[in-house]
């Protein structure tokens, strides 16, 4: 079970890396007004998403440790509203400057989140 949870946290790291990279990509469009939700950023959500959860499971099954659920649920909400924007800016040819943004402040946020929250 410990090597099934290193391999999802790498996907999820995996997923972290494209949904910002993502973003950063759509800087000169940002400049330009004409961003787009990119397939980096809508895969690296997605991914974010899944491999959460599966890592919580497989945590929870292998009893890998003890998981703060506050935490998690906290964490869980953020990836649900970026995965959620994602979704519906992939269906636009371009989105609001506010996007990408707030894509990239919640995706930090989480990041804090998973890091300063003990």
């Amino acid at each position: 079970m410990d090597i099934l949870r290193n391999i999802l946290l790498v996907l999820h790291f995996v997923g972290l890396a494209s949904l910002l990279g993502g973003v950063i990509a759509q800087v000169p469009e940002l400049k330009a007004g004409a961003a787009a939700i990119n397939s980096a950023i809508f895969h690296g959500a997605l991914t974010q998403l899944v491999t959460g959860l599966l890592l919580v499971g497989v945590i929870e099954m292998g009893d890998l440790g003890d998981l703060d659920n506050a935490k998690i649920g906290a964490k869980l909400v953020v990836v649900i509203v970026i995965a959620a924007l994602a979704i519906m800016g992939r269906r636009k040819q371009k989105v609001a400057n506010w996007m990408p943004l707030t894509i990239a402040g919640l995706t930090v946020l989480n990041i804090c989140i998973a890091v300063f929250w003990r």
